[in-house]
């Protein structure tokens, strides 16, 4: 590999923070990590010439970004979030050789690869199909759903935003939060229950199925009493975004027929992860019907990598340079 392409700087933009690192390419190691407030600044563009100057790496030229919302073309707006910018713009402006822009599960995606048997935990099924489809899906600010598919010795991500198709409910108490957030927001999808204000609106729901009064928590409130035991409501809050979280799970398998794996990312379950086995997950994801036979083969992963979205990022930059 070319001196100039030794290294390469690789980044992950949520809703809340933007992740940054150094990538030694032919390693894909990481480092020179830092996390900003995307608060802090007023453009993406900001904060990576602030990243460059902070860490000295303004000789880099190899940028590969991972964003919160839909990449379509040269416009890129964030979906939870105020940045918008051109692709092209901004990678003239910054006098970059390569800017390579995707959603941020297209990244995430992209690591599964990669991932270590130490930066993942199976949860039932079969062991995965070398080959085969995989699936992706995360809670945190949002939901992000994507695919991945294996061609040849190359993988070609599949983005979308099934975070955002319609929620299904399967029984009484979830008929009663999908009419609950139905008054709310009038389409009622996966997001509004899998992602951390979805932990917030399942606890009001179910405080109003329950006919209790219920103090206002943050999702990160919600997930410490549950892990405590200290409340009867965070703890079926949970129950119900990780019942929620394997019928989406267990859709998502179908529609691609991953035996390579169904991976759950996102900051939420690695944090709730001692919660898991207790709720209906894995009884929800194989709960297809006629196809749950179909749905029992295929093994579910935790992704507890701390950092998915730099590392999906650095291979699909990888990936890119090497033509």
């Amino acid at each position: 590999m070319a001196e100039l392409r030794q290294f390469a700087i690789v980044a992950d933009i949520g809703g809340t923070n933007a992740r940054f690192s150094r990538v030694a390419l032919d390693t894909l190691a990481l480092d020179q990590v830092a996390v900003y407030p995307c608060a802090n600044f007023a453009s993406l563009a900001d904060a990576l010439s602030h990243y460059q100057q902070e860490q000295d790496l303004t000789a880099i030229k190899d940028v590969a970004i991972a964003i919160a919302c839909p990449v379509n073309g040269d416009d890129v707006r964030m979906t939870n979030f105020h940045w918008q910018f051109s692709i092209k713009r901004m990678q003239q402006d910054l006098g970059l050789q390569t800017l390579l822009v995707m959603n941020d599960f297209t990244a995430v995606a992209m690591c599964l690869p990669a991932l270590a048997s130490d930066q993942k935990i199976q949860i039932g099924g079969q062991p995965a199909q070398v080959g085969k489809p995989m699936a992706v899906l995360g809670a945190g600010t949002g939901l992000g759903v994507a695919h991945l598919i294996p061609v040849a010795d190359k993988f070609v991500p599949l983005p979308g935003e099934g975070g955002h198709v319609d929620w299904a409910p399967q029984n009484t108490q979830e008929w009663f939060i999908q009419q609950h957030l139905a008054a709310q927001y009038g389409h009622v999808s996966p997001e509004r229950l899998l992602s951390g204000p979805g932990l917030e609106a399942i606890y009001q729901a179910l405080a109003a199925y329950q006919q209790i009064e219920a103090p206002a928590l943050t999702a990160g409130e919600i997930g410490q009493h549950a892990l405590s035991d200290t409340s009867a409501l965070a703890v079926a809050t949970v129950k119900q975004f990780y019942a929620s979280l394997g019928s989406i799970a267990g859709d998502l398998a179908l529609t691609l027929s991953t035996f390579g794996g169904v991976y759950v990312a996102g900051g939420i379950v690695p944090k709730l992860l001692p919660l898991l086995g207790n709720s209906a997950f894995r009884e929800r994801f194989d709960a297809k019907g006629r196809f749950a036979d179909f749905n029992r083969q295929i093994p579910i992963f935790i992704v507890t990598a701390e950092q998915p979205g730099l590392l999906g990022a650095a291979v699909y930059l990888k990936q890119t340079l090497a033509g």
